[in-house]
């Protein structure tokens, strides 16, 4: 019996979707301590058996794909010759479709679960392969092997063939470029009660606003190499805020919060004035802001948390960077 406790994402931007050079895709993010998944795992004796059973508020969302992940790994695919069957308990998770990268750790998460109870010898990378996840972006699948601030280099365009978000694509995850342990600075988390752009509502965004023009590739690129990027080197959080207040207005991030509701925008306004930096992670709708002052990230959660009591309903927390990515450990029981 196992037990794994995953962190979540923060997607902060893909870089490339114009393509023009030759790659598609590449992305931005880091990853977070909250919300994440925590489940226990045991075998089963029946072979190709999956039960999943949760006590966490969206169980039911994540049940399906963790049943559905654990039997593409189980021996034999989960056939009637294979040497056995799982049962997932979910005691905590991560809100679906809010741009935190759930759908990612569930599937890892159940994936890893069967690797480990069954010896196969799995990388987190052939996992997430197996499983079907990873296609545009690399964030969420190197989040779960070993967290911190990651850059990821895209896929080929002349493989991939198309723009497509991760859950409609086939390739397998893009190459990490870099990849370094995040400053322990407050990070303030927006969660809306209400669900960004997933399923077939995505794969149409991608085929109408792609692909976008070169030269918003070209500003955005700049940023990240030239001002992100070495923000986090040398722990400079003013710099680092910068560039996400750049990244919001610019390339393929900018097309995805002019989709939200009127009230995602105010609330990025609301956490860049409080914060030293402040964005919308993936499709949102989760707003994210930045500081290393433990003051003004204690004055912005209440102010968010206000103005969603005030409006469209939700949470704010305050949570941290993971540098370890996912925890795997031994339990004695249920």
């Amino acid at each position: 019996m196992i037990e794994i406790t995953t962190p979540s994402r923060l997607h902060i931007a893909l870089i490339d979707l114009n393509a023009s050079i030759g790659r598609v895709d590449g992305g931005i993010g880091l990853t977070i301590k909250e919300p994440g998944f925590r489940i226990i795992a045991d075998r089963l004796d029946t072979p190709g058996e999956v039960v999943v059973t949760s006590e966490a508020a969206g169980g039911s969302a994540h049940a399906k794909r963790m049943g559905e992940s654990a039997l593409a790994l189980l021996p034999d695919g989960g056939a009637g010759g294979g040497r056995g069957g799982i049962r997932i308990h979910i005691k905590h998770d991560a809100p679906p479709h809010v741009g935190l990268g759930s759908g990612t750790q569930a599937a890892l998460a159940a994936g890893m679960a069967v690797n480990h109870l069954y010896d196969l010898g799995l990388s987190v990378r052939d996992i997430a392969i197996r499983v079907g996840r990873g296609g545009t972006s690399g964030i969420g699948v190197a989040s779960f092997e070993s967290g911190g601030f990651i850059l990821d280099g895209g896929h080929k365009f002349s493989e991939k063939g198309a723009f497509k978000p991760s859950a409609a694509s086939k390739s397998p995850p893009a190459p990490i470029l870099f990849q370094r342990p995040f400053p322990d600075w407050e990070i303030v988390l927006a969660i809306p009660d209400a669900r960004g752009a997933h399923n077939d509502n995505e794969v149409d965004i991608f085929g109408q606003e792609c692909p976008i023009p070169l030269s918003e590739v070209q500003e955005l690129s700049h940023i990240i190499l030239l001002e992100t990027l070495p923000a986090v080197v040398e722990e400079d959080i003013e710099s680092f805020g910068d560039s996400i207040n750049r990244i919001q207005k610019t390339g393929f991030k900018r097309r995805e919060i002019s989709l939200q509701r009127p009230e995602i925008p105010r609330i990025i306004e609301l956490m860049q004035e409080n914060t030293c930096g402040a964005g919308m992670s993936s499709f949102g709708p989760v707003v994210y802001g930045i500081t290393d002052n433990k003051r003004d990230a204690s004055h912005a959660v209440r102010l968010a948390r206000e103005f969603l009591d005030e409006t469209i309903g939700g949470c704010s927390i305050i949570t941290h960077a993971s540098n370890s990515g996912a925890d795997i450990s031994g339990v004695s029981g249920i």
